[in-house]
């Protein structure tokens, strides 16, 4: 079974995910801060984690440094959920190895499909493409037109 981790101080976002991916059959662990998630991801290696970039004390961009800095949880794919939508800050994700994010608000039904597209993906050996994939997306909408 697939296991998915959501990092977020919002309960009802948190509540959000784990409803629409458990509906899909998927195993969800939550954590409502950086520090309760960076524990929860070394002790279950949980096979995706969904990270709230915006989150009070430890953020979304330090917990996503410390989890790919750990040699138990750097091949754990992140995925960030952010209301920020700025380029820089999808940039900024990316740059920091995680490899997709998500704009709040979102559509949690799409939410399954996006984590089973990335869990494939990284299971033929893809990460590194599909990061190229959205930083060559995030270049062409910076592009004037």
């Amino acid at each position: 079974m697939t296991s998915v981790l959501v990092i977020d101080d919002e309960a009802p976002i948190r509540l959000l995910c784990k409803v629409n991916l458990e509906a899909e059959g998927m195993d969800v662990l939550e954590a409502a801060d950086g520090p309760t998630g960076l524990e929860q991801a070394r002790e279950s290696t949980p096979d995706v984690v969904l990270l709230d970039v915006m989150m009070p004390g430890l953020d979304g961009w330090r917990v996503a440094e410390e989890l790919l800095d750990d040699e138990r949880t750097a091949k754990i794919p992140i995925v960030f959920l952010t209301a920020r939508a700025e380029l820089r800050d999808r940039a900024r994700g990316i740059d920091l190895g995680g490899v997709d994010y998500v704009t709040k608000p979102f559509n949690p039904i799409e939410l399954a499909s996006l984590v089973r597209d990335v869990l494939d993906r990284v299971a033929r050996g893809e990460r590194d493409e599909l990061r190229r994939e959205k930083i060559s997306e995030l270049r062409e909408s910076m592009e004037p037109s």
